[in-house]
C-alpha cells in the first residue's frame, strides 16, 4: 500500500498544495493535507500524460516495447489508431495489437480504423468495410472510430463513409477527424457530420476554424509533422478544446521524450500551466471516456512525479498503483513478440523503373512533388528533363530525384514520379513504411540506385534501407514490415545510423525516412504517389507526370 507525500497538482481545483496520497489495491483511497510538521518528498505529483492520437506502429516498436519507452516520460495511456497494421494485415493485425497491448505495462486504447484503405486510389493489403467497422465498434475493446481521412467522402455523403459514421454514433463512440487544410464552411460541415477532433492543423487560422466548429484541436508534435510552434496559441483561445498528440514518432525521438516535451514547451511560451496540463492529462480521458485516473479519491492510481512544473523531468510513473518507471528507466522487463507479416517475394531490374520520354529530343516538362521538412503536406512544381535515349532520368544536380512505389502485396509494375526536397546527391533510400497502404517506397538519384534499395527491402521482407557511395545499411522490420522485434534502444540506434547515412548522402531533412513515408499518403495534398500512379490530393484524382 504505497503512500506518497508530495506537492499535489490538483487539475480540477487548479491548486497546488502539500498532501498525502494513499493507494490500496490499485486505487487512490485518500488524499489529505499534510500537517506542517510532516515531511514532504521533493517534486510535484500530478495525473499522468495521455497521447490523444498516436500510431504505435510508427515507433517501429510493438505495443509492449512502445509502452516501456513511453512510461519513462510520464505517459500513462495512449489513444491509438492501428490503421497502419490494419492496412497490411486487416483484422488479424488488429487482434495482434490488442493482444500485445494486453501484455503492455501501460494502457493503449485502440480505435476502429475508418479508412482501410485510406482511399480507393491505392492498393492495400486488406480492407475494412462498413459492415466490419460496425462489428468492430460493438467490441468494447475499441473506444472510438479512428481518424476519418476521407473528408471528401464526408462532405459528399459517400454511403460507405456515412455508414461508418452512423455506426459509431449509434454506439455512442467518438469519431476522430483528419482534414488537413480544411477551413470555413467546409470545416463546419465536416464537424457537423460528427467529427470531434482534428490533429492535422498546420496553421493557427485553420485550428481556429475547426475549434469554432466545435472540434477538439490536437496539438501535434511528431517526427515528421511538427505543428506545435504554429498552433500552440490555440491553448490561449480555446483551452477547453485542446489536447496533445505525437501522431507518428520514430524510435529515436520517442526515447528522447513524449508528451512531456510538448507540455514543457507550451509552458515556456507562457501558457497557464493548469490549462496545459488539463490538455495533456484531463481532456483525453474525458473525451474518450478512458478509465485512466485523474488523481481523485476512488480513481485508479495513475500519476507521475516530476521535478518541477517548468521542464517536467519525470522521476516516477505510477499506473494502477504500481511504480512502472523511475528516473528514466522502465522497471518492467521486455517481452518477446510474434512477427506476423505479409510480403511477396520480388526482385526488380533497373529497367523496371524507366519513365518513357515519349519520343523526341527536346526537354520534357514534368510535374514534381515538393517535400517539406516538418510537414506532411507537399508542394508542386515543374522541371524540364532532357530525354536520355527513350527515357527520362532524374537530375540530382537540380534535386529532381526519382520516386518509386512498388506493390508488396501482388505483382505489379512500379509507379514512378519525380520529387524535390530530399537533396540526395548519390544513392537511394527505401522503406516498407509508406502511409497508409505500406507499399515499398524509395527515392534516389538513378534507376539503378532505386532498384537496389527496393530490392534490399523486399529481401528483408520489410524494413528500411540506404545505399550509396559503396555502402549499404538496413533495418529489418519483421512485424508487418512496420515494426521491429528488437529492444527500443537497438532499433533507435540502427534508425539513427540510417538517418545519418541519408544525411551523408546529402539529405537535409530532419527525418528523411519519415518524410519519405508520407510521400504516399494521398489524403494529404498536394501531390503524392500511390502504387497506381501520381495523385493530386486537391482534386482527389490521378495526375500525369507530364504537364502536356
Amino acid at each position: 500500500m504505497p503512500t506518497l507525500r508530495q506537492q499535489i497538482v490538483d487539475l480540477h481545483s487548479r491548486q497546488i498544495s502539500p498532501a498525502t496520497v494513499e493507494v490500496e489495491h490499485g486505487l487512490i483511497t485518500s488524499i489529505h493535507p499534510l500537517r506542517d510538521d510532516e515531511p514532504i518528498d521533493p517534486g510535484f505529483l500530478l495525473p499522468g500524460f495521455v497521447d490523444a492520437h498516436v500510431h504505435v506502429e510508427s515507433s517501429m516498436l510493438p505495443p509492449t516495447e512502445f509502452a516501456r519507452v513511453a512510461v519513462r516520460h510520464g505517459t500513462v495511456a495512449t489513444v491509438s489508431d492501428p490503421h497502419e497494421i490494419a492496412n497490411v494485415l486487416g483484422e488479424a493485425g488488429l487482434e495482434f495489437m490488442l493482444a500485445e497491448a494486453e501484455r503492455a505495462c501501460m494502457p493503449i486504447y485502440f480505435g476502429v480504423p475508418s479508412c482501410v484503405p485510406a482511399t480507393d486510389f491505392e492498393t492495400s493489403g486488406e480492407r475494412i468495410d462498413a459492415v466490419a467497422a460496425e462489428r468492430l465498434l460493438a467490441d468494447d475493446r475499441f473506444r472510438y472510430l479512428s481518424e476519418m481521412m476521407n473528408w471528401p467522402g464526408v462532405l459528399h455523403d459517400d454511403p460507405e463513409v456515412m455508414a461508418k459514421i452512423a455506426a459509431a454514433q449509434r454506439l455512442g463512440k467518438p469519431i476522430d477527424g483528419h482534414a488537413p487544410g480544411l477551413r470555413g464552411e467546409d470545416a463546419t460541415r465536416y464537424a457537423a457530420a460528427g467529427m470531434t477532433t482534428d490533429h492535422e492543423c498546420f496553421t493557427l487560422e485553420e485550428a481556429r476554424d475547426k475549434a469554432n466548429a466545435g472540434m477538439h484541436i490536437l496539438i501535434r508534435e511528431g517526427s515528421a509533422a511538427r505543428n506545435l510552434e504554429a498552433i500552440w496559441p490555440i491553448l490561449l483561445e480555446f483551452p477547453r478544446q485542446a489536447m496533445f498528440s505525437t501522431d507518428d514518432a520514430h524510435p529515436d525521438d520517442l526515447l528522447r521524450g513524449h508528451i512531456n516535451q510538448s507540455v514543457a514547451r507550451c509552458v515556456a511560451h507562457g501558457v497557464d500551466v493548469f490549462d496545459v496540463l488539463r490538455a495533456a492529462c484531463v481532456h483525453p480521458v474525458k473525451h474518450y471516456g478512458l478509465p485512466t485516473g485523474l488523481l481523485r479519491v476512488g480513481d485508479r492510481a495513475d500519476f507521475i512525479v516530476v521535478d518541477d512544473l517548468v521542464d517536467f523531468q519525470v522521476r516516477q510513473t505510477w499506473i494502477g498503483g504500481q511504480l512502472i518507471a523511475r528516473d528514466g528507466a522502465c522497471l518492467v522487463p521486455a517481452e518477446p513478440t510474434a512477427t506476423p507479416n505479409r510480403f511477396r517475394a520480388q526482385r526488380f531490374a533497373p529497367s523496371d523503373f524507366a519513365i518513357p520520354a515519349g519520343g523526341g529530343t527536346s526537354p520534357v516538362e514534368v510535374r514534381v512533388i515538393v517535400a517539406k521538412d516538418g510537414e506532411l503536406i507537399t508542394g508542386e512544381t515543374t522541371a524540364h528533363l532532357k530525354p536520355q535515349g527513350d527515357h527520362l532520368e532524374p537530375d540530382a544536380d537540380e534535386d529532381t530525384l526519382l520516386l518509386a512505389v512498388c506493390n508488396r502485396y501482388q505483382p505489379a509494375p512500379p509507379a514512378m514520379a519525380f520529387v524535390r526536397g530530399f537533396k540526395i546527391r548519390t544513392g537511394a533510400i527505401a522503406s516498407s513504411v509508406a502511409h497508409d497502404s505500406h507499399q515499398v517506397i524509395a527515392v534516389g538519384t538513378t534507376r539503378g540506385a532505386v532498384c537496389a534499395a527496393v530490392n534490399s527491402v523486399f529481401e528483408l521482407q520489410g524494413g528500411l534501407a540506404v545505399l550509396g557511395e559503396g555502402q549499404s545499411k538496413s533495418l529489418p522490420l519483421p512485424i508487418a514490415g512496420l515494426m521491429s522485434d528488437r529492444p527500443a534502444e537497438e532499433v533507435a540506434e540502427a534508425y539513427e545510423q540510417l538517418t545519418a547515412m541519408a544525411h551523408h548522402l546529402g539529405s537535409e531533412l530532419r527525418a528523411p525516412f519519415m518524410t519519405l513515408s508520407f510521400m504516399a499518403l494521398l489524403v494529404i495534398p498536394a501531390l503524392k504517389l500511390s502504387d497506381l500512379g501520381l495523385f493530386d490530393g486537391r482534386g482527389f484524382q490521378f495526375a500525369s507526370i507530364r504537364t502536356t
